[in-house]
């Protein structure tokens, strides 16, 4: 039989750590922490499988559970001496969602259930503490209301400050006993004018509605955007954690929590983190109450005037302490943590290994290595490939003028430029128009998620490091401000003000992550440099792999770059990129106005300079590591005018008819050109073109090699081959190419010809083409458009819907389609090698820059990947990742 409930408590757990694909993160951890003898209040944890269930069978609970249930209450009510829905023995528990994956802020909880009119009068004699009872009796009514019911806890929020104005209170803790009554009366009202129907009054009622509205949450709009954003799949689902309430808003001795065990935003080895005292958990990352520092230093540091725990609870402090440091030596990471101190008690809520920034988990990883806490290896797959990006940011210019308007909380690194937006879909808006936008918020919430995607940055006026805006804009890599309490939002007027300045919607700002600081205008920007503890992981993922990792690049700024971020050649020189500049687009359209094959070889003739000049150029820059150029590609008419008074001005510049011009251009006009006359076929056609790219390669070599003193071997790619007699025909032209400059130059030269396989017969027909091919280079963005029969262009209209629909996982041209264009590669790469072992094999779509995809290339055992210049340090880190799982899953099957 099924077990879908395991227990937790008093010590001893019937899960582990290892169990998070079934029990969660949350419920995993806090089996793991139990089991450890660490405070943790007993509770129980319902599967994963469970939520797949539900919704397998119409959102119906499997058979079993519900006396799975009963079973593990009695567990918890032997622990703590009490019973679940008795009020003289009141048990009153939490529930909260837990995921595989931490998806903070995504789905929902519900704290104080089993509290009714009845209850909460027990709970006031219990704690001998009216006001905390009664205070939690509306927390929970504002709560469920909310998940379960559906009614917005604004409309409860208006209620509470009505009522804070009319009593001349500011705080929420002001409020007496007698005045939580009033305002509960107030809230029952409100939901059964809203709802139709009273607040459940019924315990177990209750309960299941919570447990129902964790597993709807799973499906929830900013659910499923968030695992879209972070590549969760659906099929994973959410556990359900049950637990005895402890209470954080018992009094002065009482507080809850958010702690990471290192800085998550720089690594620091210090505890970072924030408390409320008598408050619950929701206070501290809804960004209601400002919170206060956890650690004296910190306190200090941050200029503030609240203690922090270490001074005002001096023991539960240094308990905490201890066990922020028993927990990152178990789990050998950097651990995020909540908890409650309950009347001087410290209460664990939950360990989960800390979303950190990449600057952080760099310095994290490698100090933790240094440390022979981990290994060089598992330092190297502890950073998320992706998540380098960060580091690819801008910063601000030291030299630059602050126009400072405001000043908040360096809540995520980096800095952005925008213009002032105050809703996510203005943020969604201005992104679709080409716009740079900065979102700005009194606070967000987790509707928020896709509107702070969109953003350049995020700006909130409240809210503290952990809050929602901080947390989430730190795990997507954007800059953030948070509680920049001296700026005034006003949504209505739409207008930001600050230091007696009003912004309005549009107007541009600046946000400093790293300090901070809200400016005025656009500023100054500065690339970051990559050492430190990036070097080192680099320097230990280069040893890791077994790829090498080239770059797409045909301008002399993009191959530098490239070669900084540590690129080992140029695996896609994209030539046609190289006609589009002044002189050049001028030459090249003679060439294909040109009536004759004389006419096209005098203007190629002023291409070939231009040519050898740019190839000369990349020899250089790589200096003796590869370089491959890919021959002419597109159509010629994407060369030529497109609208009448372009042809006008060009015919104008070029000496020409208007007339000739557009003939020509309606002469080269194709339905589909992506499959028309275009790669090799132009090569076909008018073979001088590749005898002109040809001749600019060798000569370049000649020169290059004779200024470094060393052979440069040019790697030359033909496009679009599906033939092996189009191969051979192009290659017979640039080996005699290749033998005229020889004889010319006196000058031995070695080189490759290649070619690109991006249609399904080049694949299926690789051990025939693989006799002229010295090289194949697989181009997937082609390859994935020719065998799905899907224009990458126009594909966003509908892709997007087949993902939602659950027909596609991911967009095939993000990340490669293993079970079909990965199949076509894997059977070219055997085909190729079974002809010519020592075929040379890379990729040089832009899937070469995926971390999942140069996974693929490296189970298929390609030789390198090629990717633009910025996913350079991305590819070497996910290669090495890929060559230390393949290690791994070897050392198994053995």
């Amino acid at each position: 039989m099924t077990k879908w409930v395991y227990t937790f408590g008093d010590g001893a757990a019937e899960g582990r750590a290892g169990d998070r694909n079934l029990l969660g993160g949350k419920g995993a951890n806090l089996a793991e922490m139990c089991s450890l003898g660490l405070p943790v209040p007993p509770g129980f944890t319902i599967t994963t499988e469970v939520c797949n269930a539900f919704y397998a069978n119409g959102r119906a609970y499997p058979d079993g559970l519900e006396a799975d249930v009963v079973a593990a209450l009695d567990h918890i009510g032997r622990i703590t001496g009490r019973r679940f829905g008795d009020p003289s023995k009141l048990l009153l528990v939490s529930v909260r969602s837990g995921a595989r994956a931490s998806m903070p802020g995504m789905m929902d909880t519900v704290l104080n259930l089993g509290l009714n009119d009845e209850t909460v009068e027990a709970l006031a004699a219990d704690s001998g503490d009216a006001r905390f009872a009664y205070d939690s009796y509306r927390r929970f009514i504002q709560m469920y209301s909310d998940v379960v019911m559906g009614l917005d806890h604004e409309v409860f929020e208006e209620i509470l400050e009505d009522q804070k104005a009319s009593l001349g209170h500011e705080l929420d803790t002001e409020l007496t006993a007698a005045e939580w009554q009033g305002v509960i009366s107030l809230y029952k009202a409100k939901v059964e004018e809203e709802l139709g129907k009273p607040f459940p009054q019924d315990p177990h009622e209750q309960l299941w509605g919570a447990i129902g509205a964790v597993f709807s949450s799973w499906m929830n709009s900013r659910a499923i955007t968030y695992r879209r954003l972070h590549d969760i799949p659906e099929s994973w689902g959410t556990a359900v954690n049950v637990q005895a309430m402890v209470f954080g808003n018992m009094g002065d001795t009482s507080a809850t929590g958010v702690a990471f065990t290192r800085n998550p935003s720089t690594g620091d080895r210090q505890l970072y983190g924030e408390f409320l005292v008598n408050a619950q958990g929701e206070d501290v990352v809804a960004g209601i109450r400002t919170p206060q520092n956890i650690t004296e230093a910190a306190r200090i540091a941050a200029g503030s005037d609240k203690p922090s725990l270490q001074k005002l609870m001096p023991d539960a402090f240094q308990a905490f302490v201890d066990i922020s440091d028993r927990l990152e030596k178990h789990y050998r990471d950097m651990q995020d943590l909540e908890f409650t101190i309950e009347r001087g008690k410290l209460w664990m809520l939950q360990t989960r290994s800390g979303k950190r920034t990449a600057k952080a988990a760099l310095k994290i990883a490698v100090e933790m290595a240094r440390d022979g806490l981990i290994t060089k290896e598992e330092a190297v797959t502890r950073i998320d490939p992706a998540s380098l990006d960060q580091l690819l940011h801008p910063t601000i210019d030291p030299k630059a003028a602050r126009d400072v308007i405001g000043m908040g909380l360096p809540a995520s690194p980096g800095a952005a430029t925008g213009e002032i937006v105050f809703s996510s879909a203005d943020a969604e808006d201005a992104r679709a128009q080409g716009r740079k936008a900065i979102l700005v918020r009194i606070e967000t919430s987790p509707e928020d998620i896709h509107g702070m995607h969109a953003a350049e940055g995020i700006l909130t006026t409240r809210g503290g490091m952990t809050s929602h805006a901080a947390v989430v804009a730190r795990g997507m890599g954007k800059p953030c401000v948070s509680g920049a309490g001296s700026l005034r939002v006003d949504y209505k007027a739409g207008t930001l003000v600050s230091m007696g300045q009003t912004f309005r919607k549009g107007d541009v700002i600046t946000i400093d992550g790293g300090n901070g600081q809200v400016l005025k205008g656009a500023v100054a920007m500065l690339q970051p440099e990559l050492s430190g503890d990036f070097a080192a992981i680099m320097e230990w993922a280069d040893a890791a792999r077994r790829m090498k990792v080239r770059t797409n690049a045909e301008t002399p700024l993009d191959a530098r770059m490239a070669r900084s971020f540590g690129a080992e050649g140029i695996g896609l020189c994209r030539t046609e990129h190289m006609f589009f500049d002044g002189d050049r687009i001028v030459a090249m359209r003679e060439m294909i106005l040109a009536d004759t094959e004389k006419d096209r070889r005098s203007a190629l003739d002023k291409l070939l300079p231009m040519q050898r000049s740019d190839f000369l150029e990349l020899f250089e820059i790589m200096a003796g590591l590869p370089v491959t150029i890919r021959l002419l590609d597109p159509p010629l008419h994407e060369f030529l005018p497109k609208t009448e008074a372009e042809l006008a001005e060009v015919a104008s510049a070029m000496n020409v008819s208007a007339d000739k011009l557009r003939q020509r251009t309606e002469a080269l006009h194709e339905f589909n050109p992506m499959l028309g006359h275009r790669g090799c076929r132009l090569a076909v056609s008018y073979p001088e073109i590749a005898e002109m790219q040809a001749r600019a390669i060798f000569e370049a070599a000649v020169e290059a090699g004779r200024k470094a003193g060393a052979l440069v071997v040019p790697e030359i790619m033909v496009p679009l081959v599906g033939l092996v007699k189009e191969l051979e025909y192009v290659k017979a032209r640039i080996d005699a190419v290749a033998q005229s400059v020889m004889q010319e130059t006196g000058t031995k030269i070695d080189y490759l010809t290649g070619t690109m396989i991006e249609l399904p017969r080049a694949a299926i027909r690789a051990h025939v083409i693989a006799e002229a091919a010295e090289f194949f280079s697989f181009g997937t963005n082609d390859l994935t458009q020719t065998t799905f029969g899907i224009s990458r262009d126009d594909a966003a209209s509908f892709l997007e819907t087949y993902r939602q629909k659950g027909i596609i996982e991911q967009d095939p041209f993000v990340s490669l389609d293993v079970h079909g264009v990965g199949e076509l590669v894997r059977i070219a790469a055997e085909k190729g090698k079974a002809t010519r072992p020592g075929i040379k094999l890379g990729i040089c779509g832009e899937h070469g820059g995926d971390p999942a995809s140069i996974r693929f290339c490296e189970e298929v055992g390609l030789d390198y990947v090629s990717c633009s210049p910025y996913r350079v340090p991305i590819a070497r880190l996910a290669a090495a990742q890929a060559a230390v799982a393949a290690a791994k899953g070897a050392a198994r099957r053995a």
